[in-house]
């Protein structure tokens, strides 16, 4: 781009170029990295109309060209926050419904239209869907540049919104696929629309003065340390105080109103300051991450204190990179709202970032356009994205980060995805030697019994004092007091087999404890010998206090999640005076940092042990979570956490809770603190399960009717779908909703006939008082489950509405008396397919349970797996099946009905979408054999080759955490003599 011909035009072009360049309305980001690629296009004599809804000032500051033309036109609306740190998932998606989606014919023609009037060469887009359809549409080129695209963005606001929305991700996703090529931004997320791709340098924008002008015009002496407060133009919400920063440090704050008095040591800055120059001047930033804001701290080695931002999916890999080129320390949101900032200047200060790549992205960004526009040809396979999405694809991280997936992860995002994969067990319960631990520890109590994954927590454990890079593995380095005992805990998650969302209707269910399984390891230890992370210590010494109670918590393999490793807490925060706070009270406060949410699976275990057993905790406590059971897969991650910490809890301090009562107890943790409506079944599986059985409950609300041992020649497998599944999700919500409206509807049908046939009889004989009696008791009715299907159909079937507003039910019957789900008056549920499906599921269930335990017939694996398969397909009359989870059955009946089983008396017989459905694992059952091993393994290529996506398979049984019981170890004195302690700190 540097050579220029006598015309101004770049080498090699005969006539000044026209572009097109699209930006999207989400931030100032975008604008301003656009500016620069503008910048050099404008520099070389071609003409850029840009269409933005950015204000002018961002453009026109930096450019001063005729050949410059903005057009305001907002075409996308990007995310929509409630403030600097929130985004709201619902409003974000409703919102891009109105603005792209409805008025979305008369865009493409206008756009068309325009494009055609302006005579553009290159359509170029940062990073606006419909820009490239609209391109498509004018026969003109598009390119895309961007670091993040709109459909994994928003994929995994559809898990909380409702798959109502998904059509928003398809639709962007084609638009996509219209675009000839993306150029690449480093920090960039999976973008698999684009089929070709072209990786440049970091997009900055250049200095205009040097650190020292910048300090002598505003006034500040060069021995004063320099922090900008930078939320990329809004305000960061707190209420700033000059104790919250330390002596001799100024603070420039961007984005405060006029009207907002700021302490002596804070400055404020002019809206349009020129943020680059300035972070070039300081000393370190605190800030929310973003693209221009990550991009500008690297360029210009400033140490950036970050605070999570809630639900942006771009994040995560942004923050990699900035941690792997040493550039940034995370800061707890609490911290910055509390002014507790003293430990992250601190720890800023010691930061020598050292970005190794180039920043002249916007240059090489800029002669790709050009010669693009000029008929070069970059794309070397045009497969359009709608292909490369056709199914299963982009419904949360899970589907982006799962090992064999082919989308491409950058370099300093790999080692996250590789980060457990040391813990996943190799072996099948009971099949391992005990030996790595017993070198470090020794047991007081408890046995291993035989399990690979607890030894290897343990060898973890042996380790937490080595050299670590890893910011989770640096905090759990200084989380325990060698010298004090530490009790292990283990719980499985589970596979469902049958019963799945029926639960919370009273349902008998089977459940299968698998052998993937959470751990935690727990030291309860006197407040003054607890180590502290210095921000925990200074937030106590800034409070001038004795020694008070703390608890630490680590959670290993949280940024396969985008969540904060770490979480703390005073203790004494869960009292109010001498009572401990509602629940309601405890959801609030893990609600505040969506990213530390997870720890009110962990920590709420202790407010409900102090609601609901009276118990005080008065010493420290330091946890480690190192789960094997992935999130999101519908194997209940969760249950096996809840499970696990409660369980280490009871350990620590002798508490004889019974493993029913424990997750009865976990179960109130993710009802009341968590807030997620699931019934009992995950943590009752995890805690009361057996390996190698089916625990068979009626959950009424909770009672264990045996265990089933699985036959010898009956094998069950889990197959992942790749798409994130959550019990907190809309539509599982909504169907629960339909239930309980469906139960209220029977009642009330079932007390009009009551008192039609008490007003009927005046002499009644044996049968009408038969039939009142059943009356009586369905007009009582406690649980969908106990109404037999032939009473379903007789009398109640036929006056269940298909849907029903919710405006309309509330009005006829006051409330639906499910005290976990809230009715929206504005959504329509609906009523018949959620009310049908728990009262044919639990007799298909109970059916199943008789099979299984019969003589081994014929006919029996084929009338399982028949079963199954009615259960999968009365989930996708709920509305909760998936793309995914639907091929995966599918295949399951292709393979099961092929030459090769037949060939072999059978192999794969039946399969079913498992516990809340909308995605997640997929159950099958199959004759244990070596053929459907392999056929098993068929299937997985098969996912693979039509979604890009190689699905985890789950396969083998361990025990429940009741049966596990639990560890007290202790370290041997002298085991650390050899070893490098670690002296780093969070």
């Amino acid at each position: 781009m540097s050579t220029r011909q006598e015309n101004g035009v770049g080498s090699g072009t005969k006539k000044p170029l026209v572009f097109a360049y699209y930006v999207t309305g989400h931030g100032f980001g975008h604008a301003t990295r656009v500016v620069e690629v503008v910048r050099h296009l404008i520099s070389v004599g071609h003409y850029v109309h840009v269409v933005t809804g950015a204000p002018e000032f961002v453009f026109h500051s930096e450019i001063q060209s005729p050949r410059l033309l903005i057009r305001k036109e907002l075409l996308d609306c990007g995310c929509v926050q409630a403030d600097a740190l929130a985004v709201d998932r619902l409003a974000s998606l409703e919102k891009y419904s109105e603005t792209a989606v409805k008025p979305r014919d008369s865009i493409l023609a206008k756009e068309a239209e325009w494009l055609k009037s302006i005579k553009a060469d290159l359509v170029v887009s940062d990073v606006v869907p419909v820009a490239c359809r609209a391109a498509a549409d004018a026969g003109i080129r598009s390119v895309c540049v961007a670091n993040f695209s709109w459909d994994f963005i928003y994929a995994e606001y559809v898990m909380a919104a409702g798959l109502h929305h998904r059509s928003i991700i398809w639709q962007i996703a084609e638009d996509y696929s219209h675009c000839e090529f993306l150029i690449r931004l480093p920090g960039y997320c999976p973008m698999p629309a684009f089929s070709d791709v072209i990786d440049v340098p970091l997009v900055v924008r250049r200095m205009h003065k040097s650190p020292e002008e910048v300090r002598k015009e505003l006034g500040i002496a060069g021995n004063v340390k320099l922090v900008i407060l930078n939320f990329g133009g809004q305000p960061s919400g707190c209420r700033l105080k000059e104790e919250f920063l330390p002596s001799g440090w100024l603070c420039l704050v961007c984005g405060a109103f006029d009207s907002q008095d700021l302490p002596q040591n804070f400055k404020r800055l002019e809206r349009d300051a020129y943020t680059p120059d300035i972070i070039a001047a300081v000393d370190c930033m605190i800030g929310k991450i973003g693209y221009g804001t990550v991009s500008e701290a690297l360029a210009y080695n400033c140490p950036f204190i970050f605070v999570r931002r809630d639900y942006f999916n771009e994040e995560p890999f942004l923050r990699h990179m900035l941690e792997y080129y040493q550039g940034g320390v995370e800061m707890i949101r609490r911290d910055l709202l509390t002014g507790n900032w003293k430990p992250y200047l601190e720890h800023a200060m010691r930061l020598k970032p050292r970005y190794e790549g180039g920043v002249n992205g916007g240059e090489v960004a800029a002669h790709i356009l050009q010669e693009t526009a000029s008929g070069k040809k970059y794309a070397h396979d045009k497969l359009s994205g709608a292909r490369r999405l056709r199914d299963a694809i982009v419904l949360g991280y899970e589907l982006q980060r799962a090992p064999g997936r082919d989308i491409a992860i950058p370099e300093w995002y790999a080692t996250a995805e590789h980060q457990l994969s040391r813990f996943l067990p190799h072996s099948d319960y009971g099949t391992t030697e005990l030996s790595k631990h017993c070198k470090y520890f020794d047991i007081l109590q408890g046995d291993v019994q035989g399990l690979s994954d607890t030894e290897d927590f343990l060898q973890t454990l042996a380790e937490l004092e080595e050299q670590h890079t890893e910011r989770e593995r640096k905090a759990a380095a200084n989380l325990f007091n060698w010298e004090e005992e530490i009790f292990v805990s283990r719980a499985p998650g589970r596979l469902d087999v049958m019963g799945g969302i029926a639960d919370y209707s009273g349902s008998l269910v089977l459940q299968m404890p698998i052998r993937e399984a959470c751990h935690v390891a727990l030291q309860r230890i006197h407040p003054s010998k607890q180590r502290l992370w210095k921000h925990a210590q200074a937030r106590q010494d800034n409070k001038e206090q004795h020694p008070k109670a703390v608890l630490q918590i680590v959670s290993y393999g949280s940024e396969l999640s985008n969540r904060g490793p770490t979480f703390d807490m005073d203790l004494s925060d869960f009292m109010d005076g001498e009572k401990p706070i509602s629940y309601e009270k405890a959801k609030e406060y893990f609600a505040e940092d969506p990213a530390r949410k997870w720890a009110a699976y962990v920590a709420g275990a202790f407010l409900v042990l102090m609601n609901e057993l009276g118990l005080r905790f008065e010493d420290s406590i330091s946890m480690l979570i190192l789960s094997a059971v992935p999130e999101g897969k519908g194997v209940s991650s969760s249950a096996s956490v809840e499970v696990a910490s409660m369980s280490a809890i009871a350990a620590a301090y002798g508490l004889n809770i019974s493993p029913r009562d424990l997750a009865l107890l976990c179960q109130k943790v993710e009802n009341h603190i968590v807030g997620a409506p699931c019934g009992v079944m995950d943590q009752m599986a995890s805690a009361c399960g057996e390996a190698n059985k089916l625990l068979a409950m009626i959950c009424q609300p909770a009672e264990i009717v045996g265990l089933v041992d699985i036959p010898k020649h009956i094998r069950f497998w889990g197959i992942d779908s790749g798409i994130k599944h959550s019990v907190g999700g809309a539509d599982y919500g909504s169907v629960r909703i339909g239930t309980f409206m469906g139960l209220k509807m029977i009642k009330s049908r079932a007390s009009d006939k009551l008192s039609e046939t008490l007003a009927c009889s005046s002499s009644r004989d044996e049968e009408d008082k038969d039939d009142i009696e059943l009356l009586k008791r369905e007009a009582s009715l406690d649980y969908l489950c106990n109404l037999p299907p032939h009473r379903y159909e007789a009398l109640y079937a036929k006056a269940i509405p298909e849907s029903i507003p919710g405006e309309k039910f509330l009005d006829q019957y006051t409330d639906h008396d499910d005290p976990f789900t809230v009715i929206d008056g504005k959504r329509t549920y609906g009523v018949v397919a959620p009310t049908a499906h728990p009262i044919y599921e639990d007799f298909r269930v109970k059916t199943f349970e008789a099979l299984l335990t019969s003589k081994s017939l014929n006919y029996q694996l084929a009338a399982l797996g028949e079963l199954l398969y009615q259960c999968h397909y009365s989930y996708s009359a709920c509305g909760l099946g998936s793309d995914g989870t639907d091929r995966i059955v599918q295949l399951v009946e292709d393979l099961q009905h092929s030459a090769a089983s037949k060939a072999v008396g059978g192999t794969l017989y039946g399969a079913k979408i498992t516990g809340g459905g909308s995605g997640g694992t997929v159950c099958v059952i199959g004759k244990n054999c070596l053929k459907s091993k392999e056929q098993i393994l068929e299937l997985q290529q098969r996912y693979k080759e039509a979604t890009g996506y190689l699905p985890f398979m789950f396969e083998g049984s361990s025990p429940g955490a009741g049966k596990f019981g639990y560890l007290k170890i202790k370290r041997r004195a002298g085991s650390t003599q050899d070893r490098q302690p670690s002296t780093a700190k969070q």
